[in-house]
């Protein structure tokens, strides 16, 4: 039998301190006459967030997306759908990672931000930027008038053979951007293109009168053989046959 004392508590029985106020609840009660651990601490859910300036996507989604899925390609495989990069902002959030793990992802992510300004401009990216075509993209690539800074191989997903093309830097398409060079390029092309048809239509007409001024002259016989009626007639006269 187990011993009472004055308090009303037995011995070997843990003691339980409620709060004054609301008293304890029917769980901790029960945990705490059980003799269970308390809860463990919940996870904190990790955020971090980088700014992402203008100069950097250039007012382009395409851009954006394609700086977002260059960081990825840095982290891990497991951890590469918790960075987004979003209007303004790269974003890592990781709900269930420890800190040390945390704060490794959080160091590659700002050593690439810090680096953001040398990522090469791909076409698409270009394109985007600029809002001009492919078809464009190519004729002024071809003309010098956009500046390759290099070429890049990539393996498409899907495709047999690595497809390689021409990148830019975001200088060089900011500072077409900014000087609005596009629509000077545009008027510049529809001017040659006017040009070039002009030329066009007066060569032809020149062939055509050519062409006409030659079937002329074979429709229209000789006055002395229209005389005669035989070829080679003077030839023959002047060799003095018919004296």
């Amino acid at each position: 039998m187990r011993r009472r004392f004055a308090s009303g508590k037995t011995r070997g029985q843990p003691v339980l301190r409620c709060p004054p106020v609301g008293g304890c609840s029917a769980r901790s009660q029960s945990r705490h006459i059980l003799g269970a651990a308390p809860d463990s601490q919940t996870p904190v859910r990790k955020r971090a967030e980088w700014p992402l300036p203008s100069t950097a996507t250039l007012g382009s989604s395409v851009r954006a997306k394609g700086i977002e899925r260059e960081i990825r390609r840095r982290l891990p495989w497991s951890t590469r759908k918790h960075l987004t990069v979003e209007t303004g902002k790269a974003i890592l959030h990781m709900p269930d990672a420890d800190a040390a793990e945390f704060d490794a992802l959080s160091a590659i992510v700002a050593d690439m931000l810090a680096e953001i300004a040398e990522l090469p401009i791909l076409p698409s990216e270009a394109e985007d930027i600029l809002s001009i075509s492919s078809r464009e993209r190519h004729k002024w690539l071809d003309d010098g008038r956009l500046q390759s800074a290099g070429t890049k191989t990539v393996k498409l997903r899907g495709r047999a053979k690595a497809v390689t093309f021409h990148v830019f830097t975001a200088s060089f398409i900011e500072n077409v951007l900014d000087r609005g060079f596009p629509e000077i390029w545009r008027e510049e092309d529809i001017a040659t293109t006017a040009e070039n048809r002009r030329r066009a239509a007066g060569k032809a007409a020149m062939r055509r009168v050519e062409k006409r001024s030659a079937k002329s002259r074979k429709a229209t016989p000789d006055p002395d053989e229209q005389k005669t009626g035989l070829d080679g007639w003077e030839e023959f006269e002047a060799e003095g046959l018919l004296r």
